[in-house]
């Protein structure tokens, strides 16, 4: 990723064809050593192709990709209806009796 990131920016920075060496170079001036193989397959596979366009063609390809993670469970409650703010108040009165339990006259920093 350094690699790729050294690359877009001298790209940015208006050399059209970064080098292996200039790569290099950005990545030296921030104190960070570059890996050879995997640089030289950033290159090879980058090479004469436009960066705008791949990093285009692979934002369609992420909108693709269906996103399930965390989002889904956020919606299952509200699709839920008064169901889940029932186990919610048990729960709540867990945490304040471990709170509770905590705090045993024992500060965090005594």
């Amino acid at each position: 990723m350094k690699h790729l990131a050294a690359y877009l920016l001298l790209q940015i920075g208006g050399n059209a064809s970064p080098s292996a060496k200039d790569v290099k170079a950005v990545l030296a001036s921030v104190g960070i050593e570059a890996d050879d193989d995997r640089l030289k397959t950033l290159i090879s596979e980058l090479k004469g192709k436009d960066v705008t366009e791949l990093i285009a063609e692979g934002s369609t390809k992420l909108a693709s990709v269906p996103s399930s993670g965390a989002g889904s469970s956020g919606g299952a409650p509200a699709a839920a209806g008064g169901a889940p703010a029932a186990e919610e108040k048990p729960e709540e009165k867990e945490e304040e009796k471990e709170e509770s339990d905590e705090d045993m006259g024992f500060g965090l920093f005594d």
